[in-house]
């Protein structure tokens, strides 16, 4: 009885160890493909990478149903989508973030600190840049919350300050959005997202710019 409960436990630990690996390497895919259409596809062309990858993120999802990592990396491809469509499909657009919103919501049901947080700093990102009501569900106060809380879980991330710093520069603090653009900067590096941390810091450098442009 105990042979066989040591070879189920093992059994059992084996499986889940290859079904983490997997999930682990279908983002790591999807977060390249992330990378290159937000930095390396010229903004004519976005609309199309992103609805592209819309699909593959979805699959995913679906794949790893209940994940939490999946859950979040469909909803950073949606808030893309939603980007790249701007001001010309507004209804597709604000639907597409209005996803995004749903599904990160749904993760910190099951797991808040996944990804460092990073379903608070989306979430973050998104009720900062939604127009507010009557138009959309964009909040501010929500979106501060959101960000400070992001940045309570990885205080030194890149993305976590990154957004807290633009969302401040907004809001015409420049003086502290300048302190967080420059933790951004001295952010660790992420091993296997050197694409994505490349084309941050070039966003970082600009937002950076223009914050200490308004303190002369």
């Amino acid at each position: 009885m105990k042979r066989w409960m040591l070879t189920t436990c093992f059994a059992l630990l084996t499986t889940t160890a290859v079904a983490d690996e997997a999930l682990d390497t279908a983002l790591a895919t999807l977060q390249h493909h992330w990378a290159t259409a937000t930095y390396h596809t010229a903004k004519n062309e976005q609309e199309a990478a992103f609805k592209a990858l819309v699909e593959e993120a979805h699959q995913t999802s679906q794949q790893y149903a209940g994940a939490s990592e999946a859950m979040i990396w469909e909803a950073i491809v949606l808030s893309g989508y939603a980007k790249s469509m701007g001001p010309l499909h507004p209804v597709n657009a604000l639907k597409a973030a209005e996803q995004a919103r749903d599904l990160l919501l749904a993760s910190l049901q099951t797991h808040p600190q996944a990804l460092n947080g990073s379903a608070y700093t989306t979430l973050g990102s998104l009720y900062f840049r939604v127009p507010g009501w009557p138009i959309g569900f964009g909040d501010k106060k929500k979106a501060r919350e959101y960000l400070e809380k992001a940045l309570q879980i990885n205080p030194t991330g890149i993305d976590s300050n990154y957004f807290y710093a633009d969302f401040l520069r907004a809001q015409g603090d420049y003086a502290q959005a300048v302190n967080y653009y420059q933790k951004a900067l001295q952010a660790p590096a992420r091993p296997g997202r050197e694409d994505a941390d490349a084309g941050r810091k070039v966003e970082i450098e600009e937002g950076l710019r223009l914050a200490q442009s308004k303190l002369k």
